[in-house]
């Protein structure tokens, strides 16, 4: 039904919720645990960084680039932008996809697929969203006061 794309505004969203690092981080919840990403959070692998035990982390020993950050952001909006467009029914405006892009963006395809969220938006229930949001608040199964920061957010998006 939607055949949307991420707006300037809701990329801008997303550069501020994820922020840059030119080098490899391991993204979880300590910094010893997590998965190795990238740039403005891109998933370079599952398991936490280790140059000795993956060789082809070495291309980004150096670091990059923010137009290689950029490119990567790019890649990765489009896989959360065509989940977003196959399983959202309902005719969404360009905020609330904008706000949907950041959360994909985060939890992945596979867990909005089946998430509550998504079942409240195909029902129309748009009252039941900004709850539904606020379910995605733990990492490593604890509560995150940065999750929390970044669910309000989208939920402001949203209701733009």
């Amino acid at each position: 039904m939607n055949k949307l794309k991420i707006s300037n505004i809701g990329l801008t969203h997303l550069r501020k919720m994820e922020a840059f690092m030119s080098h490899l981080y391991n993204d979880g919840p300590t910094k010893n645990t997590g998965h190795c990403t990238i740039g403005y959070g891109h998933l370079v692998h599952y398991n936490p960084c280790d140059v000795k035990k993956y060789a082809f982390e070495h291309q980004y020993i150096d670091g990059i680039t923010m137009k290689k950050a950029t490119a990567f952001l790019q890649t990765d909006v489009a896989v959360a932008e065509k989940a977003i467009n196959k399983l959202v029914t309902v005719t969404l405006n360009q905020n609330q996809f904008d706000a949907l892009v950041s959360l994909v963006f985060n939890i992945g395809a596979g867990a909005f697929s089946t998430s509550t969220l998504l079942k409240v938006i195909n029902s129309n229930q748009l009252n039941g969203v900004p709850s539904a949001f606020r379910m995605w608040k733990k990492t490593g199964g604890k509560i995150s006061a940065g999750l929390i920061n970044r669910r309000e957010a989208e939920i402001r998006l949203f209701q733009k």
